[in-house]
């Protein structure tokens, strides 16, 4: 890779990185005044409970998202790194763990724990499994980069012995 080639791909690095910090800012916000935001403030204008079985409810559908916005900020972060020069292999291995985790772990909530939830929240209403063909896709994929980074981290630890060797 010339010195050209590498500038360029550190500062789209950089571009990336604060494209992932945008999102997860903007989505961030307006998921906090949409399920608290205006909830408290129905409460302050009308007297309603803020928190109603309903609210409760959407709070829970939408609790994978926490999940979901962690990995982007993981790989947003990853990014970061590598457009200061940091090594890709030890930044690789660390961030295909947290987005795999991430991601495995929104996407099994999606399926098997929201869907439970919201029964015991809504009065039984609902059913025991959510066939959710996304989280369950992203449940995957989390699991399979959860993998890959291990892999990754283990072949650097190999790298680097072999790298004494000689």
């Amino acid at each position: 890779m010339s010195q050209m080639d590498l500038t360029r791909f550190r500062r789209m690095c950089a571009q990336f990185r604060w494209l992932a910090v945008f999102m997860v800012l903007t989505i961030g916000a307006a998921m906090l005044l949409t399920w608290v935001g205006a909830p408290l403030f129905f409460w302050l204008r009308d007297g309603q409970a803020p928190f109603t079985a309903r609210t409760l409810g959407y709070l829970i559908w939408f609790s994978p998202v926490v999940f979901y916005l962690f990995a982007v900020w993981s790989i947003g972060s990853a990014m970061g790194q590598l457009s200061k020069g940091r090594l890709i292999q030890p930044t690789l291995s660390a961030a295909l763990r947290r987005v795999g985790l991430s991601l495995g772990l929104g996407g099994v909530m999606s399926v098997f724990v929201v869907s439970n939830l919201v029964r015991l929240v809504d009065q039984g209403r609902g059913g025991l499994l959510h066939f959710d063909v996304a989280g369950m896709t992203l449940g995957m994929i989390g699991g399979a980069l959860f993998l890959l980074g291990g892999v990754v981290e283990q072949a650097g630890k190999v790298q680097a012995e072999l790298d004494e060797m000689i």
